[in-house]
């Protein structure tokens, strides 16, 4: 089956999402925002040992609310989850929620990952920025965006490389458009070793990321375990956080599989990857716009291009990060070999 990208190659080849960026440079942090333009179906997947969430209970198939308005992804730890009030805010000044007789709900879940120790400051006083991030990010929502050392990965970190915002799209041969947005800070590495070459190669589409396919003969080190920080424990201090979205029409308990299926994508992109130190996590987002369900002939290369839409979206956010004063680590560009 020949696999092409949607025409941005972005998720917002997915028709019904917008996606909006903002950063502190200072801080060296962000946040990513993902608004459906009618409620989705969403749901979630946690793989990693340390992650952090907001209202991801309400996305398990048992439970009563079927849609979501948006997803937001942030850096800042912990603090970071404020973000997911400043889209709240943006989206309930526009009318948009889960009403319940005169009141509006904005429903937002939220994950968030560590990039506390990326040589910025984050010594921002009393309150953290990622509520005021978060609002912006809202107010700035299109379908066209960066990639790299912008939104949720602005601060973003992997072994031996920046991290970065990634994003690819396939559109299958049914008709029907998978898209993946992810912020990349992982505890692994995204290239086999020390080189250029991406472990996502084989499901490069166009030299969307360099074009280099796997290195002939593999080098010696690459089934090493590199560390993000060779000379102390790296517990906590990493995450990739992610969303996988569709036009097609699916129900919360499928979504929840479209989500399991994405994780492959992580493990076909990132070694090695959901370790207890990384908070790895991917929501699904299924807008229906197409009106297509996904047949039992179709179902699974359906799944299979989750897999392989996430782990291209993965290389090209490494792969597109720029460099910044202060950083601690060298982009992808600068590499040599």
């Amino acid at each position: 089956m020949m696999l092409k990208a949607g025409p941005l190659n972005l998720i917002t080849d997915v028709a019904g999402l917008r996606v909006g960026n903002t950063a502190d440079e200072k801080a060296k942090s962000g946040v990513t925002v993902v608004l459906c333009d009618t409620p989705a179906t969403a749901a979630v997947q946690v793989l990693g040992g340390a992650p952090g969430t907001r209202e991801t209970d309400l996305l398990e198939a048992h439970n009563t609310v079927e849609t979501v308005n948006a997803i937001t992804l942030a850096g800042g730890s912990a603090f970071g989850l404020d973000a997911a009030s400043g889209v709240q805010a943006a989206l309930r000044e526009k009318g948009i929620g889960f009403a319940i007789r005169d009141q509006i709900i904005p429903i937002v879940p939220a994950a968030i990952l560590f990039d506390m120790l990326n040589g910025g400051d984050k010594d921002w006083g009393r309150y953290p920025p990622y509520r005021e991030l978060g609002y912006d990010a809202a107010q700035s929502a299109g379908r066209e965006f960066a990639l790299g050392t912008t939104g949720a990965g602005t601060g973003a970190l992997t072994a031996g490389l920046k991290g970065g915002l990634g994003s690819a799209s396939t559109v299958l041969p049914n008709g029907v458009t998978v898209g993946a947005l992810v912020a990349v800070n992982a505890t692994g590495s995204v290239t086999v070793g020390r080189s250029r070459h991406f472990w996502a190669a084989p499901f490069e589409l166009d030299g969307e990321f360099g074009g280099l396919g796997y290195p002939s003969p593999m080098p010696a080190d690459a089934a090493r375990v590199f560390k993000k920080y060779e000379n102390e424990n790296s517990a906590v201090a990493n995450t990739t956080i992610a969303v996988i979205a569709t036009d097609a029409v699916l129900t919360k308990a499928a979504a929840k599989r479209l989500a399991i299926a994405a994780h492959d994508g992580f493990t076909r992109a990132i070694w090695p990857v959901h370790t207890p130190f990384d908070g790895d996590l991917v929501f699904a987002l299924a807008t229906g716009a197409s009106g297509i369900e996904v047949g039992q002939a179709d179902v699974v290369d359906f799944f299979a291009a989750a897999a392989s839409t996430m782990a291209r979206a993965i290389a090209r956010g490494v792969h597109a990060a720029s460099a910044a004063p202060g950083d601690i680590m060298p982009v992808w560009s600068a590499r040599t070999g």
